[in-house]
């Protein structure tokens, strides 16, 4: 997608997010946003530009790591119960429960007995939270075998993303037919009428992005709410008081004129 398309149509589609979180605010509706798909997909890249303009008040990102002792001891879905949506919030999560069908099951994180009962729990779950009134929407971002592998290289000489690339994320190089295998019977059993897996295709990153944000709109039932009237106050004028010396003061040093 050329960039300046991109821009612009981000920008639009940026200032309905924010007429969107305002209804959500008004309206006490709860939205749940989840992430999925291959390491180096492009999710993160599709929730920082959500996330951008949003209020982080009442928008948050839910990127949990890996579980505590005591964590492992609870029921699966618990850490994440407790982090949904409440009246009035979006909740992005990147990566979720998921994780089961996912890299525990190709890892063998997990055993055969926690994945058959996750895959038997899910749609249960998933249909509780929507009668409940949670608009749930899921996102598989698609990416290719060749296109992963040059955002894992890109990722390896950049001192800025060296942290997202970890030995397991190479590992799916080298898994990458269990992990299409574990994706398809993710599908089979969690792609339900009330809460259906949409997929991205993301190997052009501009596109998956512009999509993605498209499509949430289209999905939730939002009414666009005109914002208050704002009245700017006139600025009073200096009061004629001692003030303490900026001498006394801390200052930054001016960095940025030694650059320039």
């Amino acid at each position: 997608m050329p960039k300046r398309a991109y821009e612009k149509e981000l920008r639009r589609l940026q200032i309905e997010l924010v007429s969107l979180q305002q209804w959500v605010t008004a309206s006490g509706a709860r939205v749940l946003i989840i992430f999925e798909g291959r390491d180096a997909a492009g999710k993160g890249g599709a929730i920082k530009r959500i996330m951008q303009y949003l209020n982080p008040r009442t928008a948050r990102v839910v990127a949990l790591p890996q579980p505590s002792e005591r964590e492992k001891g609870q029921w699966y879905f618990q850490r994440y119960i407790e982090r949904l949506p409440a009246a009035g919030e979006i909740v992005l999560m990147d990566r979720s429960w998921y994780n089961r069908a996912g890299v525990e099951r190709v890892m063998g994180y997990c055993t055969d007995e926690q994945y058959e009962r996750f895959l038997r729990q899910v749609p249960v779950v998933e249909r509780m939270l929507v009668d409940d009134g949670i608009i749930v929407l899921k996102y598989w971002y698609s990416v290719s075998d060749t296109e992963q592998e040059k955002r894992f290289r890109r990722r390896l000489n950049d001192p800025m993303r060296r942290w997202k690339l970890s030995s397991t994320d190479l590992l799916s190089i080298t898994r990458w037919e269990d992990y299409s295998r574990a994706k398809d019977a993710m599908f089979e059993r969690t792609d339900i009428d009330e809460a259906p897996w949409w997929t991205i295709e993301s190997d052009d990153k501009r596109s998956s992005r512009i999509n993605t944000i498209h499509h949430l709109l289209s999905r939730i039932p939002y009414d666009h709410l005109d914002p208050e009237p704002v009245d700017f106050p006139d600025r009073p004028g200096a009061v004629d008081a001692d003030r303490p010396p900026q001498n006394g003061h801390r200052f930054v040093p001016d960095h940025a004129a030694a650059v320039a």
